[in-house]
């Protein structure tokens, strides 16, 4: 299977954020919030966005970034997808609306042809290694997004959260392997 893990990130990481947040949106989730946070993120200078495509919080982002790009003409919005046939997994009316959002998106990468247990991992690492700021919602010490955040306070990159705030000198270390699989898994 072909890897683009190590795909040349056409933008300057000094100015890119990556999102990073739970597919389940609380109740009191809001979505003024998440779009008042992101024209703070763009006002301190970010101007490209790494968005991993996700159902929730990065579809909430990506669509969030689409209406501020309308004011802030600049910012790239960057789609980072894990595989080929992500959106095969998702409901009718929502691979509609990321159908859209790729016909709009800046640039897309896509990081490996076909799903398998290290594509979304590989998605993270390379979001987190091509930004400076990682913006997370995080309610939960579980997960993807849980990974992603101790994965950028590794990279020692700041984190801006939604919501709940949480203690990175609880959440440990996520060092990354230099390969996916054991010896014995191959």
């Amino acid at each position: 299977m072909k890897n683009y893990l190590d795909a040349v990130y056409e933008f300057p990481q000094e100015t890119a954020c990556t999102v990073t947040g739970h597919r389940i949106l609380e109740r009191k989730f809001d979505k003024s919030i998440l779009k008042s946070d992101l024209a703070e993120i763009i006002k301190s200078g970010y101007n490209v966005f790494n968005v991993g495509m996700a159902m929730g919080f990065d579809m909430a982002c990506f669509k969030a970034l689409s209406e501020l790009k309308k004011i802030y003409k600049d910012i790239k919005i960057v789609a980072c997808i894990p595989c080929e046939n992500q959106y095969e997994y998702y409901p009718q009316n929502i691979r509609t609306e990321y159908s859209e959002f790729l016909k709009v998106a800046d640039k897309i990468y896509v990081l490996q042809e076909t799903y398998d247990e290290f594509c979304m991992r590989n998605r993270n690492i390379f979001m987190v290694k091509n930004c400076s700021l990682v913006y997370s919602y995080m309610y939960k010490i579980s997960g993807g997004t849980y990974q992603t955040v101790r994965l950028a306070s590794d990279y020692d990159k700041p984190i801006k959260s939604y919501g709940f705030s949480v203690n990175l000198n609880e959440i440990g270390s996520c060092k990354v392997p230099t390969e996916n699989k054991t010896e014995e898994n191959k």
